[in-house]
């Protein structure tokens, strides 16, 4: 039996099945509609599946006020990211405290088509709040070049909080055959006898460097669930279909089958760097892992964190509280010298001979049809990557 326990102790679920799902759905035709932006989206389905166990809907103040300050919940919980539902003032005006809400996504295309309805909401409360602060509690700044403050800056100026329940999944949900729910993973890991899993979290192509450090990290655990981002990030990141084409290609090629579970994480990014990182392991346990990768400057953007900011705030919380056993790995790199991936921790060369590249830099690289070094990458990855990349600039040209 695997060893991990759902966050909070249980693992939540949401989704309505059978006459109740009927009987909601017959009733949302009457309430009023709410429409959804691709993070509410997301959100919603985390909550509803229990990947964000212990919540059971968007935050109401107390939760929200208690998170943004000090990165609990209300009952003390640790949790680090606010999980909320913003709507405009108008909007929030018409609603009341206590009313049932449809939560609705509608087409790219057009707001003005029929909705598609995703869950029923009862809303316990609606709060205004302090765009400011919570820009500097979670993201360490008000700059509005850092994605995640330009995102909460430009949204409505009222949260809606309360429970959901969900009564269909989105409409537009990518790789089908990895979108495995925790109960799902939870199960997978019990049949196949694992008792410790490390969970590795990705939002870019796997090059040699990420090999190493999730292959030193299967070294001490039963399995490896790597678990790759596929909600919302920022418009220049690899694109999520050809991120998850190299993967399914280095583990046909280069893992142990029986000891790798792929599987997609609906999530945004929020790229809120240190608290992002506790939010991506408390996720992590509620599918079933024991252990999470932590590299270096996880989940940052620009220079808005320190190096290792996202691995000390583990410090901050006793292992008891967080429940999944952080490994802190320094930056891996193919030194020349040493004719290996290695780390300062095992490398006495000076950085002449390292193969360092940036994410900015490899995706230049790929656009200009340049593969990237061996040492950084496979060249069968390099290869597919251009080919991708050329073929969505045509598309798109």
């Amino acid at each position: 039996m695997i060893k991990s326990i759902p966050h909070g102790g249980q693992l939540i679920d949401r989704i309505l099945h059978g006459e109740e799902r009927d009987e909601a759905l017959q009733k949302a035709r009457t309430l009023k509609n709410i429409p959804l932006n691709a993070v509410n989206i997301a959100d919603l389905e985390m909550i509803a599946i229990g990947a964000m166990s212990p919540l059971t809907g968007f935050m109401t103040r107390d939760d929200y006020d208690s998170v943004v300050s000090d990165m609990r919940l209300h009952n003390g919980l640790v949790w680090s990211l606010p999980i909320t539902l913003a709507v405009a003032s108008d909007i929030a005006h018409g609603l009341r405290e206590g009313e049932e809400i449809a939560l609705v996504e509608y087409p790219a295309s057009s707001a003005e088509s029929d909705g598609h309805v995703l869950a029923i909401m009862r809303i316990e409360e609606k709060f205004t709040y302090d765009r400011e602060k919570e820009a500097r509690g979670v993201y360490k700044t008000t700059d509005t070049a850092h994605p995640g403050v330009a995102r909460l800056m430009a949204q409505g100026s009222v949260y809606l909080g309360g429970k959901i329940w969900l009564v269909n999944r989105p409409a537009n949900r990518t790789f089908p055959e990895y979108r495995k729910d925790p109960a799902e993973t939870r199960q997978i890991f019990e049949e196949r006898g694992w008792k410790t899993v490390v969970g590795f979290q990705t939002r870019n192509p796997i090059h040699r460097a990420h090999e190493y450090i999730q292959k030193c990290a299967m070294e001490i655990v039963d399995g490896l669930l790597l678990h790759p981002l596929v909600g919302e990030t920022k418009k220049d990141d690899i694109s999520a279909e050809l991120r998850m084409q190299s993967y399914r290609l280095l583990l046909d090629n280069y893992y142990p089958a029986e000891r790798v579970v792929l599987s997609v994480f609906p999530a945004a990014m929020r790229y809120a760097g240190p608290r992002e990182a506790i939010f991506h392991a408390l996720c992590r346990k509620n599918y079933g892992c024991t252990h999470f990768i932590v590299g270096r400057d996880h989940a940052g953007v620009g220079n808005y964190y320190g190096t290792y900011d996202a691995q000390k705030i583990f410090e901050q919380f006793s292992p008891d509280e967080i429940g999944i056993t952080p490994l802190r790995f320094e930056h891996a790199f193919f030194c020349r010298k040493c004719d290996a991936v290695v780390t300062q921790k095992t490398c006495p060369h000076d950085r002449e001979h390292h193969v360092v590249l940036s994410g900015t830099q490899v995706r230049q690289m790929l656009a200009n049809s340049e593969a990237p070094p061996p040492e950084f990458t496979r060249p069968e990855v390099a290869e597919l990557l251009m080919r991708g990349m050329k073929a969505r600039e045509q598309a798109t040209s």
